[in-house]
């Protein structure tokens, strides 16, 4: 039971560490979102305890703030999205979204059969690779200013596709571990819902709102659009989970919809307290959730080494060859951009232990990956972001 005292004394500690971890990393011109995770590991279970293991649990009053923080980050980043820049860079992202899941998928696998793991346990861990955490780059990029740069539209469009693949992937390496075997018809439905549901919301929500949105000024309280749009958010994210996928991508869908109203720039405005407030939970949270004293010997560090390696180089190597046509330059970019496992790499985690797939070794090296993939792409991504300004001449619809 959660005394109220306690509670508000938790979320004390971890605010306070968040804005001091993200003032630390801004100082040394890294992003804030480095020391938030940076503050979560310093605070957390394994060094100094200020949050309990308990206390980060799924449900948990700590656990659910995170999970409305990256919902609305998200939210906000689809505010700056607009659905005609999607467009022009639909054929690229796909290209990059797919090749950002087979190549870590093929890497990770190949990587754990060859570490001693039969192939229904490798595919499991290598599902762990596959995922790109959206809501890492994307705030990098929203403070950076740059969301609206053309590898920023790649990145957030393969971030969508990134997640079907990765959910259709996790629902095949799951059955495999039930002894189910395949069920070809049951994957494509899910994939088929997915899809229409994306399609649906992001083509038919944008042009509603692209022709009416008076109706959310009709109520008369000042922030009447603002409480209508957070509405949807919350709606579209429990929808999105209902078809197996990421509550982000409902949120993200939200927003993108919500900036074809002629509202977009005050909705902006109004969603930036909220965002201070609940964001830095999620970036605390994901790095309180490694238990450091499993990586205390010299061969899990090795491991975890060579892990980490594996996941930036294929990600990498996926965006970097599905971007190429913006140019060598730019598809670095998306490249990096794609690298980050975040909340997604620590999700398949768990569901690797609570399945008895995972030793508790495994399962921290893979959720230490998830959070130094996380930790290591901001500052290169912001980099090479101010290293190469954006260049008008790109042409986003060539190749692919």
């Amino acid at each position: 039971m959660h005394h109220a005292s306690d509670i508000l004394l938790t979320l004390f500690l971890v605010f306070v560490a968040a804005q001091i971890g993200a003032e630390i990393a801004q100082r040394l011109r890294l992003p804030g979102v480095v020391g938030e995770i940076a503050a979560g590991c310093v605070i957390g279970p394994s060094v100094l305890g200020w949050i309990s293991p308990d206390q980060i649990l799924p449900g948990t009053p700590l656990d659910v703030l995170a999970e409305i923080g990256v919902v609305l980050l998200l939210f906000a980043v689809g505010l700056e999205t607009r659905l005609e820049d999607l467009k022009r860079v639909g054929k690229i992202a796909f290209l990059v979204g797919v090749l950002g899941v087979v190549i870590p998928f093929a890497m990770g696998s190949v990587w754990a059969h060859g570490s001693g793991f039969p192939w229904s346990n490798s595919l499991f861990i290598a599902a762990a690779f596959v995922a790109t955490s959206a809501g890492i780059t994307a705030r990098v990029l929203q403070e950076l200013g740059a969301l609206q740069r053309v590898e920023s539209k790649v990145i957030l469009g393969a971030a969508v596709i990134d997640d079907i693949l990765a959910m259709l992937l996790l629902g095949v390496v799951v059955s495999l571990q039930d002894g189910g075997g395949f069920e070809p018809l049951k994957l494509l439905a899910v994939l088929g819902s997915a899809i229409g549901f994306i399609v649906l919301v992001g083509l038919g929500g944008a042009r509603v709102m692209r022709w009416n949105s008076a109706w959310l000024e009709k109520p008369h309280s000042a922030h009447s659009s603002l409480a209508i749009v957070l509405a949807i958010c919350l709606g579209l994210a429990w929808l999105s989970t209902l078809l197996g996928l990421a509550a982000i991508i409902g949120a993200f869908l939200a927003g993108m919809i919500a900036s074809e109203t002629r509202q977009q720039h005050t909705l902006e405005k109004q969603t930036q307290p909220l965002l201070a407030l609940l964001t830095p939970f999620f970036f605390v949270v994901t790095g309180s959730k490694i238990d450091l004293a499993q990586l205390g010997s010299a061969q899990a560090l090795w491991m975890l080494a060579i892990v980490t390696v594996i996941a930036i180089v294929s990600k990498l190597a996926g965006g970097w060859l599905g971007s190429l046509a913006l140019g060598r330059s730019a598809a670095t970019i998306v490249g990096f951009g794609m690298v980050p496992r975040g909340e997604v790499g620590v999700v398949v985690a768990s569901l690797g232990l609570a399945a008895g797939v995972f030793s508790d070794r495994i399962y921290a090296i893979i959720v230490a990956m998830s959070l130094l993939t996380a930790m290591v792409t901001p500052p290169v991504l912001a980099w090479l972001l101010k290293r190469h300004p954006a260049e008008a001449g790109l042409n986003p619809d060539a190749g692919g």
